[in-house]
């Protein structure tokens, strides 16, 4: 997403402390504090909503995290506004967005200009190039402040295993857990275990895939539901009101599919037919199943309403096959919000000196989404094959990043940095990002040792390659954070680097380390 970018945030002495501008405001620092107004906005195929908070981040070792988040303001859900008439039905309606979101901006009392910091999240037909330019339109009052997110089928999986608290409470009850997040198009099924996402995917089950009037008669049909719809043997057409035995039909198949998808290895034929990832691999059944996303208002009992669509009833179906299955069901913190409460802004954070960049008219970098590979670093003799596909599969799984967007490779270095043992790293880090930087896209490294200038000089000396590279070290980085890297500190040839982390509700982020629970 083209957001205009401010320039990146500058400490300037202030007394007792210190303020960092960003985005024409100051965010003041004082007795180790930072005390933000932060949003988080979720548009996508089906539903819009956006949550307002205050979060306080206090001083951690060399880090700010969030200690204290207050929801101010909770707006309603919206059912995603397309244009009518000539244009395209997957077309956003830009004017009843932006009268949506003033609107929630005059009930919470809050102007666009006093946001410090945010997070916008597109799915679906949302992430289109031509759906991003009318959303950026409606939030250029704030660009620049927000971390923008076009999350596919992965990422989408991802933050809805994070939002729910299905990440959280496989680490807090060491249990395997299992989130399915039903929502309007597609459902995503995530494996959690240890506080990680294990393994994902996503179907095309959901609750809007057939949209009604209040009279029963269909107003929309997305391409899956023609296909459920023709093997389950229903006629659906726009207008029509489908037969309601063929319907029940529909929705148990649909159910049935779903069920399949979340067990473990290769499923049935028409099932992987509907699959957007790969199939969930081999593995023992899960100890505990959660669900979020807006049929999830209705597995829970939290919502009664029919809201022309399928959701009440898929729920239902879903519902009795879970709990003949083994696996506890388990209340998720969050259903249809589980979704980000903003992005705190951190401090700036010093790099560690023993750096690379080249050239070093690459700087500065800014909203570079950080990719946290695990990479087996371990050994004393490093596999570059290993450490490729371990790449490979990270950015699989982060589908974040426009094709011409830089991404920022964590890693934690382990053991001695000899010449074998770093060659097989470059080795296997430039083959497993070799395809994301073909088009000339630097090769940015954020590594947690102090081995950030041998990699860079490895890379550039030794394999030879005609590709730019940002190698810093001596950062603290985490899933879900976005940074800005400024240009090189003349006096102490570091850099600045601003830390920008997704921020869930807190009820999903109970047990996570530095925050308290709400």
């Amino acid at each position: 997403m083209a957001f205009s970018e401010p320039a990146a945030p500058t400490p300037i002495d202030h007394g007792g402390g210190r303020i960092f501008t960003s985005g024409g405001r100051s965010l003041v620092l004082a007795d180790d504090e930072i005390r933000l107004v932060s949003v988080g906005v979720d548009i996508g195929s089906s539903t819009t909503h956006m949550v307002l908070s205050r979060i306080v981040l206090e001083r951690r070792d060399n880090r700010y995290l969030v200690t204290q988040r207050e929801v101010t303001h909770e707006s309603e859900v919206l059912l995603t506004p397309y244009r009518t008439g000539d244009t395209a039905d997957d077309t956003l309606d830009g004017d009843a967005l932006r009268d949506f979101f003033d609107k929630q901006y005059a009930l919470a009392g809050v102007r666009p200009d006093e946001i410090d910091t945010g997070a916008l999240i597109m799915t679906g037909v949302a992430v289109r190039r031509r759906n991003s330019r009318i959303i950026a339109e409606v939030f250029s009052q704030v660009a620049g402040r927000f971390v923008a997110v076009s999350a596919g089928d992965a990422l989408e999986t991802r933050l809805a295993a994070f939002g729910s608290g299905a990440v959280a409470r496989s680490e807090r009850h060491r249990q395997r857990t299992i989130n399915i997040d039903v929502g309007g198009g597609t459902s995503k099924i995530a494996v959690c275990q240890d506080g990680e996402v294990r393994a994902l995917t996503a179907i095309d089950v959901g609750a809007r895939i057939l949209a009604f009037d209040t009279a029963g008669r269909v107003t929309r049909i997305e391409e899956a539901a023609r296909r459920l719809a023709g093997e389950a043997g229903l006629e659906v057409a726009i207008g029509q009101v489908p037969d309601p035995a063929g319907l029940a039909r529909l929705v148990e198949l649909m159910a049935d599919h779903l069920f399949a998808a979340m067990q473990a290895g290769p499923p049935p034929d028409a099932t992987a037919g509907l699959l957007r990832l790969e199939p969930l691999p081999a593995g023992p059944v899960p100890d505990a199943v959660s669900f979020s996303g807006g049929v999830a208002e209705y597995v829970y009992g939290r919502d009664a309403r029919d809201h022309g669509d399928l959701g009440r009833r898929l729920a239902h179906a879903v519902r009795q096959r879970v709990e003949g299955w083994g696996p506890e069901l388990q209340v998720a913190e969050q259903g249809i919000r589980a979704t980000v409460v903003g992005a705190s802004q951190y401090t700036v954070q010093v790099s560690g000196t023993t750096i690379f960049v080249e050239p070093a008219s690459l700087l500065p970098l800014r909203n570079i989404p950080v990719l946290t590979p695990r990479l087996p670093l371990s050994s004393e003799r490093l596999d570059a094959d290993e450490i490729a596909q371990a790449v490979r599969e990270a950015l699989r799984q982060f589908d974040t990043m426009t094709p011409d967007q830089p991404v920022a490779l964590c890693y934690r270095w382990e053991g001695s940095a000899t010449f074998s043992r770093l060659d097989a790293f470059c080795r296997g880090v430039v083959a497993g990002m070799a395809e994301h930087t073909a088009d000339g896209l630097p090769l940015v490294l954020a590594g947690e040792g102090d081995v950030g200038g041998l990699v860079g000089i490895h890379i550039d000396e030794e394999l030879d390659l005609s590709l730019p590279v940002v190698s810093i070290d001596g950062l603290t980085l985490q899933a879900f954070d976005f940074i800005d890297i400024g240009e090189l500190l003349a006096a102490s040839g570091a850099v600045p680097v601003v830390i920008k982390s997704l921020v869930f509700p807190a009820t999903a982020a109970l047990g996570r380390d530095g925050v308290s629970p709400a």
